[in-house]
């Protein structure tokens, strides 16, 4: 199982560039992303296939 908690933090740290989500992990994925006080952070960008690459941005989104 992925530890999509872990891979946010890395994501929100810096440590990760991008967070690439395949659609079959989407629902998973999205269970812990918007359980984060911080998840208006994360901005999808949705792909073919259902493949969404996730960045952090500092600002929320509205």
């Amino acid at each position: 199982m992925t530890d999509y908690t872990e891979l946010l933090d890395q994501l929100k740290s810096g440590a990760l560039e991008s967070l690439t989500i395949e659609k079959e992990d989407f629902l998973e994925f999205r269970q812990v992303l918007i359980a984060r006080e911080d998840f208006k952070h994360f901005r999808g960008v949705a792909h073919h296939h259902g493949v969404t690459i996730y960045n952090y941005t500092e600002e929320p989104s509205k």
